[in-house]
């Protein structure tokens, strides 16, 4: 069972951290260029990647940047808007920590959160902003009825 839904289904609140870890393939990449059509060369061609002044080849910056919708839908958080800044390439085989704060929630459960992403040397290559709605008491309380039985459209529990 997830413990971020668990969280969520309990009230979210300011300065609650949630943190994931995930290694990124080239495989992933090709998955991600494919779904979003994104095929610029910097994530498939060496001698492009180069040019552009990288030493290998980069993932998708978005692709990086999404890990954030795994924290959110585990909380449940309806964004609204996101806006990142990529400060570093990131590579196949890079291992990545995205680790987002709620920053605050107001008395109508719209939220700010900060997000930042830190690879296996420890260097920022991605920060975020995200806005939103956590889930109120109606949701919490099916959060916690979908927990009771199992959440079993969560592929993460």
């Amino acid at each position: 069972m997830s413990q971020m839904r668990q969280r969520a289904a309990q009230g979210l609140r300011p300065g609650e951290v949630f943190s994931i870890t995930r290694t990124f393939s080239q495989a992933d990449t090709e998955a991600f260029g494919d779904l979003t059509r994104d095929y610029n060369p910097v994530h498939y061609d060496p001698g492009f990647a180069r040019v552009k002044g990288f030493d290998r080849l980069i993932l998708h910056g978005m692709l990086t940047a999404s890990m954030i919708c795994q924290i959110g839908g585990q909380i449940a958080w309806l964004a609204t808007r996101m806006d990142f800044r990529y400060l570093k390439a990131v590579h196949f085989g890079d291992t990545i920590t995205c680790t987002m704060t709620i920053a605050e929630i107001n008395d109508k459960g719209w939220a700010r959160a900060e997000a930042v992403y830190t690879n296996q040397r420890g260097q920022v290559v991605v920060t975020g902003r995200i806005e939103g709605q956590v889930p109120g008491p109606a949701e919490q309380a099916e959060l916690d009825r979908m927990l009771a039985a199992g959440d079993s459209t969560n592929k993460l529990r």
